[in-house]
């Protein structure tokens, strides 16, 4: 039963006789911590009747309700204060405070019992994502296995690979034709008819959770597909549902808004609001057209993105992945990006999940500055975060051949605070864009603009002697701009080497690729593989043939899996390029067999190892007792260290590299053949 400090003389001195808070004085109780304090347990405790009677209306079971409640005061402090800051201006703000509460106690009630155990679990272990054995995939269901059903006969493959972490990409019902990739969401409680049901996304989450692999999805949580049921109510003139939008009669605002904010699409369109014929209103769209953002300046939205989050998680996931979440809270004047409200909102979001889901965890999606990136990580807002600024620097040092700038940005970006995790990929559905400081850049001479023109030159094959194959996505002609699609063997030089017949670029291609994954593996965080990348497929341009994909290149990288390539794992096979594929395939199973049973590599934790070389990345790990220092060279020449280093590094004489078996002496130089990665412990 829900408890309280507060004393009678203080209970009666905060109301009036009508039970209700008092006007004189509440303003400025709530000017203090104290004050807000008081506030947020009266206000419990008035709550409490009305959770008592949900309780009975659910039927709900006295230990269930015990589990909810410790956690609800647990917590009830900290939610009170984001969403007053949130809402608490509003004249109806109790009201939906009370049914945010109850929508959180119906969600626990409502939830599997075999999730409610992995939850209790959880709560006792959480930092189970932060050990070496998680290792992840990603995937588009429909091109890796047509449906959920055929996915789930492909659980032994992901075990076979090494996956214990599966990301499947959205999966929801979406609008006809483009959709984003799935972005565009109609209907969040219903999977796209092609892919199959909700019963059978249960099912694959409940076989995935009993074969050691945990389910990751999306939560689109900034925008909607324009025929979601809110937009049509909204269409429909419904002014409750236009609240849940940004729909203007003209253009006064969009303009004023528009004075500040960029530009996220501009090969698609221009501007970020869209003018809806039927409605004659301007809709507020930051990415495309039929992609309407959410208003979270009223509760309303809040709530109900909140019974949808509920939904989802009660399928069986693990994580949940934020879409763009630096876009979810707009202010006039501001560039509407990363704004202090947008980490209220989330930091709301994750509170009301360790009160009805703590089982879960939060994974930020934000494609931007590194020093905005690291303000969406902590266990209070995302417990995980996507790393795209070391994604962008590995490819940058590949390019350049040197780790300079890679190491500029690792010695003051890598850390986290304790109970959070970096996603570590070199590949996604998405583009590369290349998001490191422009001070870190100067720091070492670098001009950051000259140097994005040079990147994208070389990785779109415009530079003299690059090996790369990608293409342009978004290049925006006014400024400059331009981001980088393509799969990860083709941007390593394997589509060109194949090309060409070149056996020795296709050997140095192979070694890039399995250089940046060692570095993913090995560098701390979660790695995260994009499905397809472990037979080193190439650029699928044939995504032109599809009218819906033809305008987005970034399908030119999400090519369909080819089954057949299974069969190339027999040693026997002949078939053109099949050891190729086999050997990447079999290079990346041993790292990640290499990297589970490898302890130090657990955690975060990561220290840089000056190497006295431009050319070579050097770091140690260490978790507990154990300790691993890892050795890269980034060109294809060999490079040279003197043993000492490794001595002092990994206080030992003698090393055996994890990757190869191979014994090293420390009172010799150390050889690093090209793109050679050492794994080494001591011994």
């Amino acid at each position: 039963m829900i408890t309280s400090n507060l004393t009678e003389e203080n209970r009666a001195n905060s109301t009036t006789s009508g039970g209700r808070p008092s006007g004189s004085g509440l303003r400025g109780r709530l000017n203090s911590a104290e004050g807000l304090r008081f506030e947020a347990e009266l206000t419990l405790l008035r709550l409490a009747p009305r959770l008592e009677a949900h309780w009975n209306a659910l039927s709900a079971e006295p230990r269930l309700r015990q589990e909810f409640e410790e956690r609800l005061e647990e917590y009830w402090w900290q939610l009170f204060q984001l969403l007053f800051e949130l809402y608490g201006s509003r004249y109806d703000f109790f009201y939906h405070l009370e049914q945010i509460l109850l929508t959180a106690a119906t969600a626990w009630i409502q939830r599997p019992e075999t999730l409610r155990d992995v939850d209790r679990h959880r709560i006792n272990e959480p930092n189970w994502f932060a050990s070496e054995r998680i290792v992840g995939g990603a995937l588009y269901v429909d091109l890796f296995s047509e449906n959920l059903g055929k996915l789930r006969e492909s659980i032994g493959y992901f075990k076979e690979l090494g996956l214990t972490y599966l990301h499947l990409m959205p999966l929801f019902a979406v609008r006809p034709g483009n959709s984003d990739g799935g972005y565009a969401i109609s209907n969040y409680r219903s999977v796209d008819p092609r892919l199959g049901t909700i019963d059978d996304l249960r099912l694959l989450a409940d076989d995935l959770r009993s074969a050691g692999i945990n389910l990751v999805l999306d939560f689109v949580f900034n925008h909607t597909s324009d025929d979601h049921l809110w937009a049509q109510h909204a269409k429909a003139g419904d002014r409750e549902f236009q609240q849940y939008y940004f729909i203007f009669p003209d253009r006064e605002q969009p303009d004023k808004y528009e004075h500040t904010l960029r530009e996220i699409f501009p090969a698609v369109r221009r501007g970020n609001f869209t003018w809806h014929d039927a409605m004659e209103r301007w809709v507020w769209t930051t990415f495309n057209s039929f992609q309407w953002d959410l208003n979270y300046s009223n509760p309303s939205v809040f709530r109900s993105m909140l019974e949808e989050m509920y939904f989802i998680a009660s399928t069986g996931v693990d994580m949940l992945r934020l879409d763009a979440v630096a876009f979810i809270w707009k202010e006039m004047g501001t560039a509407c990006e990363n704004l202090p409200k947008a980490h209220t909102l989330i930091r709301a979001f994750n509170c009301l999940a360790r009160i009805a889901t703590p089982g879960l965890l939060f994974k930020s999606e934000a494609i931007v500055h590194p020093d905005d990136v690291v303000k969406y990580i902590a266990p209070e807002e995302c417990q995980v975060s996507y790393n795209p600024t070391l994604m962008a620097l590995l490819w940058e040092s590949l390019a350049t051949r040197e780790v300079r700038l890679l190491n500029r940005t690792l010695s003051h970006r890598h850390r986290l605070p304790e109970g959070t995790a970096w996603v570590n990929y070199l590949r996604c559905h998405d583009d590369i864009g290349w998001t490191f400081d422009d001070a870190d850049a100067a720091a070492i001479g670098i001009n950051a603009y000259n140097h994005r023109q040079f990147l994208n030159q070389f990785y779109t094959g415009q530079f003299e002697g690059s090996f790369a194959r990608g293409v342009p996505f978004q290049e925006n002609t006014d400024t400059g701009d331009m981001r980088i699609a393509g799969t990860l063997a083709s941007l390593a030089g394997l589509e060109q080497a194949i090309e060409h017949d070149d056996e020795e670029a296709k050997e140095l291609a192979i070694r890039r690729m399995l250089l940046l994954q060692s570095i993913t593996l090995s560098i701390g965080g979660i790695p995260l593989l994009y499905l397809g990348e472990e037979w080193g497929m190439l650029n699928d341009y044939d995504f032109v043939k599809d009218p819906a994909k033809a305008g987005d290149t970034r399908w030119v990288h999400r090519p369909k899996m080819q089954w057949e390539f299974l069969d190339e794992l027999d040693d026997t096979s002949v078939a053109v390029n099949s050891s190729i594929r086999r050997r990447i395939f079999r290079s990346q199973q041993k790292l990640i067999a290499a990297r589970k049973s490898s302890h130090a590599l657990a955690g975060q934790n990561m220290e840089l190892l000056a190497t006295q070389n431009p050319h070579v990345l050097g770091f140690v790990r260490t978790h507990e007792a154990h300790r691993m220092v890892v050795l890269a060279n980034f060109s294809e020449q060999p490079q040279t260290l003197h043993g000492n280093l490794l001595r002092t590094a990994g206080m030992g004489r003698f090393f055996e590299d994890v990757l190869s078996s191979r014994t090293l002496g420390t009172s010799d130089d150390i050889v690093l053949p090209a793109y050679e990665v050492l794994w080494l412990k001591r011994v």
